[in-house]
């Protein structure tokens, strides 16, 4: 692919950035979805409900209420044998349990009635589902799969425009540019290493610049004020 000057600066400045930040994450808390692959394996359909759990929630209330969840159903079938009022009350310390609860269901069929309760392994077919959309299907191809993808949630987008590797509105256009300037081998990276920068040093509001071991090559971008 040809990177034009921009591009070609981004992707050396982003190479260096990738190389600090595998060090410098290296004692802090992986992200939930690494968390849940760690204790029960590569498990494509609970890698996928762990992402939908996770929508609009902190990882410090997601991944508790997984592991909650999947002491009650391992699998899309035994997660339909849940009532709704019932996996309500299971989903109930998490924002927005009573959609999330419904899209569990949801999703749960979906899979059964359209893939024999498997979770498809394309993106394709994993945006088709209601309820799914990119940053999960990436999450799921690349967590469950072993499929390069970059997943861009919130911390993603954030982090990218913040140090000036892109300059975008929306994750969508932020997974777009970024596929550009990230070589293919570290696609996959991307998300938990921004993630766990995100949730430890570069916060939304007042970041830890003054400890950020990125710090030097970061223009802080629509940063006010910092710590």
């Amino acid at each position: 692919m040809f990177l034009n000057k921009f591009e070609q600066n981004s992707r050396k400045r982003l190479l260096e950035i990738i190389r600090i930040l595998q060090i410098a994450t290296q004692n802090m808390d992986p992200p939930a979805i690494t968390q849940i692959v760690s204790e029960y394996g590569k498990d494509p359909y609970l890698i996928l409900i762990s992402c939908l759990l996770s929508l609009r929630a902190k990882d410090s209330a997601s991944l508790p209420v997984s592991r909650l969840l999947f002491n009650s159903a391992l699998t899309p079938y035994e997660m339909i044998n849940i009532s709704q009022r019932e996996l309500e009350k299971i989903l109930y310390s998490i924002g927005f349990y009573r959609n999330k609860a419904r899209q569990v269901l949801s999703v749960s069929h979906e899979l059964i009635d359209r893939f024999e309760g498997k979770v498809p392994a394309t993106e394709q077919k994993l945006l088709s589902i209601k309820g799914i959309g990119p940053k999960t299907a990436n999450i799921v191809l690349s967590e469950a799969f072993g499929i390069p993808a970059i997943a861009v949630d919130i911390h993603v987008h954030r982090i990218a425009n913040r140090l000036g590797l892109v300059n975008t509105k929306s994750p969508e256009q932020t997974e777009k540019e970024l596929k550009k300037i990230v070589p293919h081998k570290y696609w996959s990276q991307i998300n938990p290493l921004l993630v766990m920068w995100g949730q430890n040093i570069c916060e939304p509001i007042s970041p830890w610049c003054s400890k950020c071991a990125i710090s030097k090559l970061c223009p802080r971008i629509n940063v006010k004020r910092s710590r």
